[in-house]
């Protein structure tokens, strides 16, 4: 049996992390949290935290279950003590690639994020397909091995999928990869252009269709086009639709957006204000 520290164990990513582990045989938790909420929600499980030098010092591995803009401080103070051969885990790529945890040649970092439960999956259960973060569908997570021991990777996957699970697949990536992932693709990327689409739906409205008439036609449209565009569906889109996003795409998109989206100093820019809270990038 392995003993976790669980660092944040009363936040909302914590939680879900103790109910998950909460009765594994393979894993012994030892909550640490220090927000009075968080204390709270771990008294309506049963629960009472421990302190942080208790739990570290006895840990073969720390999960760190905290912001990103803590992660810096609360490394610092916990890396010096803790035992040789413990694997340190977190949660977002950010705080590694951004070189704000210390690190020690005797101690291994890994890094793991759920992909969330897809678009397109084969759910029949109500609450699985409500189910938007996972924990009730499945879902898949990205791993990563930041620094350390080979051995411990395995470690870190089979610890993974019991912290998100129900999980299908594990796919192994480096941090520098999970960054491109997120926050580039699905963060600076996607959801700048879903808030996009969100304007649109509005501005159809606005001209006087209908909600309940654009809510039904855009969501029925946007599932063909992610089906035709990723290779789910066996046909393509219309000569008219490929006309018309012929004609649009340089009144929306930037000739240059790839390579400023993309390019690897603008993600290092982008985890470092993450990790610095800052609200407007330098």
């Amino acid at each position: 049996m392995a003993t976790i520290a669980l660092m944040g164990a009363g936040g909302k990513m914590g939680c879900r992390i103790t109910d998950n582990l909460k009765g594994n045989p393979a894993y012994r938790v030892v909550p640490v949290e220090t927000g009075q909420a968080g204390v709270a929600r771990l008294a309506e499980r049963g629960l009472a935290p421990r302190p942080q030098a208790e739990a570290v010092g006895g840990a073969d591995i720390v999960v760190l279950a905290v912001p990103d803009v803590a992660i810096g401080k609360v490394t610092h103070d916990i890396v010096p003590s803790l035992r040789s051969g413990t694997l340190v885990v977190g949660l977002d790529p950010a705080a590694p690639l951004a070189g704000v945890m210390p690190q020690r040649k005797d101690v291994s970092f890994f890094v793991c994020h759920p992909t969330h439960p897809p678009l397109f999956n084969d759910e029949t259960d109500p609450r699985a397909q409500r189910d938007w973060f996972g924990g009730i569908a499945k879902q898949d997570v990205v791993c990563a091995l930041f620094a350390g021991a080979e051995e411990h990777y395995a470690v870190g996957e089979r610890l993974a999928r019991e912290m998100f699970r129900p999980v299908k697949d594990t796919y192994r990536v480096t941090v520098e990869q999970m960054a491109v992932l997120e926050p580039a693709l699905v963060e600076t990327f996607s959801s700048t252009l879903v808030e996009a689409l969100r304007e649109g739906f509005d501005e159809a409205v606005r001209m006087g269709v209908p909600e309940p008439a654009a809510r039904a036609f855009f969501m029925g449209h946007i599932r063909i086009q992610f089906a035709v565009l990723f290779g789910y569906a066996d046909f393509g889109f219309s000569d008219g639709a490929k006309l018309a996003m012929k004609l649009a795409r340089d009144l929306l998109l930037k000739p240059d957006w790839k390579q400023k989206v993309f390019d690897r100093a603008a993600i290092r820019r982008s985890v470092q204000n993450i990790v610095e809270g800052i609200q407007q990038p330098k």
